[in-house]
């Protein structure tokens, strides 16, 4: 698939949005270990340029449903990095009132249908949103991302099935760091390639680098086209990394620090952009830009610290049967 061109401040923008996701999470994984945040985290530091990339290419009123590690996402569907702290806080002031936390973040207003903390759950949610998409001919597509160990669910090829019979504008999104929470993928699955599991559906698929962000977002741009077109799902499959381990508290064992510390050399999407910017003189604030995300992060932690706690009459309020 050809990539498109892109602008200056295209480019620029997507480093700076990697930027931000990063030290979002770097910022929640401090602020969880001096006990600030309660329960597991589960890090995208290293996966920037696939929340990036995919959300970069769709249009306003697109929907995305999530996973466990959602705050990348959330983030890139544009989002306030405030609220979200906020939440993973459990303040009143977070997206859903302090009550979901890390793995329930939600925005509808940009789209976000949620992080869920049930692998596989999104297929569902977001094949929803694509047949009222369809139904209603809004002109929307939705997008479901999941992880490599999500494939096994019955789920997964109960929507592909489904979105390729009724053609709906459903993209789905692997991001293959390799690792089902502690397990290589070769002891969960029987096959090696994702993408060519569409086939078996009758649908476009396609297997890339997830740390090459201008082909991740190429490719999102033209699979959302063929399926405002009416011409159906794609399975789309980015290989990508994860930096830190599943969740919080994760000794990592199934690999060694020599093996992160080679993925952080060799793997990092925003080093590898932020070296072509500079060899090309494109990031000559680099500095100024830097600072800037450095203040949300820290305006952010300030606003989620400045939240009260819900009050205690909250506990049944929002609660469905």
């Amino acid at each position: 698939m050809s990539e498109q061109n892109f602008s200056s401040d295209q480019l620029v923008s997507f480093w700076r949005d990697m930027l931000r996701i990063r030290g979002f999470e770097q910022a929640a994984a401090y602020q969880s270990s001096i006990g600030k945040i309660y329960g597991a985290l589960h890090s995208c530091e290293g996966q920037e340029s696939c929340c990036v990339g995919v959300c970069s290419a769709l249009e306003k009123g697109d929907y995305a449903a999530s996973t466990h590690r959602g705050h990348g996402h959330t983030l890139a569907m544009g989002a306030r990095m405030d609220r979200m702290m906020a939440e993973l806080f459990g303040r009143v002031d977070g997206y859903c009132r302090g009550k979901g936390g890390s793995l329930h973040i939600a925005d509808l207003g940009v789209g976000m249908l949620g992080a869920n903390g049930i692998v596989g759950a999104g297929y569902a949610i977001a094949a929803g949103a694509a047949l009222n998409a369809k139904v209603t001919k809004n002109g929307r597509v939705a997008v479901v991302f999941f992880g490599d160990g999500a494939i096994t669910r019955g789920t997964f090829h109960e929507v592909m099935n489904m979105a390729s019979l009724w053609k709906l504008p459903l993209l789905l999104v692997c991001e293959n760091n390799e690792y089902a929470q502690y397990m290589h993928w070769s002891d969960t699955m029987v096959f090696d390639n994702i993408a060519a599991l569409a086939g078996n559906y009758h649908m476009e698929g396609v297997r890339l680098d997830g740390n090459d962000i201008r082909l991740v977002h190429s490719t999102v741009k033209a699979a959302a086209l063929r399926a405002r077109a009416g011409d159906g799902p794609t399975l789309i499959e980015l290989k990508t990394q994860r930096f830190n381990g599943h969740s919080s508290g994760d000794p990592q064992v199934y690999r060694t620090k020599a093996t992160v510390e080679e993925l952080r050399r060799t793997r990092d999407p925003i080093a590898r952009l932020e070296a072509e910017l500079l060899a090309a003189g494109l990031l000559g604030n680099r500095d100024a830009l830097v600072a800037e995300v450095e203040a949300e992060v820290a305006q952010a932690v300030q606003f989620a610290d400045a939240s009260p706690y819900p009050a205690d009459e909250e506990l049944t309020q929002h609660v469905y049967a």
